[in-house]
């Protein structure tokens, strides 16, 4: 892969990191469960909670507390591992939320697009 497909591939995979933020932030089920693989292997572990599989993870959703307002990534890092996959770091704060947060995507490209494969976030005492 060439320098200029590194960064093409960083740059396409950042668009959709922050149009998945962006459904976060609106609480946009849909589009965010669109962005998730649509296979068994697919893995996002949460603070309180862990899902495999779209089944699992549209369920949660449904259901789950949406994030609170103000949220403020810093430190964001796209790392291209190849011309299908990178990975995606950031962290995360709330206003008035003693709590940094880690959040880290492996995206891959497949036929209908760029998709989170797996999904990690956490938080420590800040």
């Amino acid at each position: 892969m060439t320098e200029l497909d590194e960064f093409l591939v960083g740059e396409e995979v950042a668009k959709h990191f922050y149009a998945y933020e962006q459904a976060l932030s609106d609480n946009n089920v849909d589009v965010m469960n669109a962005y998730f693989c649509q296979d068994d292997d697919t893995v996002r572990f949460g603070i309180n909670e862990m899902q495999r599989g779209p089944k699992e993870l549209f369920e949660w959703r449904a259901g789950a507390t949406p994030v609170p307002k103000g949220r403020t990534l810093a430190q964001t890092t796209v790392k291209v591992l190849g011309s299908d996959v990178a990975v995606v770091s950031t962290t995360f704060t709330y206003p008035g939320r003693p709590f940094l947060g880690r959040q880290s995507q492996i995206w891959v490209r497949q036929e209908n697009g760029w998709s989170i494969a797996h999904a990690h976030v956490s938080e420590i005492p800040n």
